[in-house]
């Protein structure tokens, strides 16, 4: 499993799908919000990836590792975006 997740941290597809995915939601939040677009969106990658490309490992482990994935990669990158802001005022 160690080696599944630490596979899934290193993905470069999953890394830029969730750097789209907080410019998305930065370009649209006065519409939709934060949150719920954000949770929606870590759901959508965690399920997207395990399901086309596979992982050899069963869904559902896959999925709930994905999910550590991306809540990882999610706080790196909105604290990036946070830092960036915090320097651009």
């Amino acid at each position: 499993m160690t080696e599944t997740l630490i596979a899934m941290l290193t993905d470069p597809f999953r890394i830029v799908l969730l750097l789209g995915l907080v410019l998305t939601q930065r370009n649209t939040a006065a519409a939709t919000g934060r949150v719920i677009p954000l949770a929606a969106g870590v759901v959508f990658v965690a399920a997207l990836i395990p399901l086309t490309i596979g992982s050899g490992v069963a869904f559902w482990p896959a999925f709930g590792l994905g999910l550590v994935a991306n809540l990882v990669w999610l706080a790196v990158i909105l604290g990036g975006f946070a830092l960036w802001d915090r320097r651009a005022r």
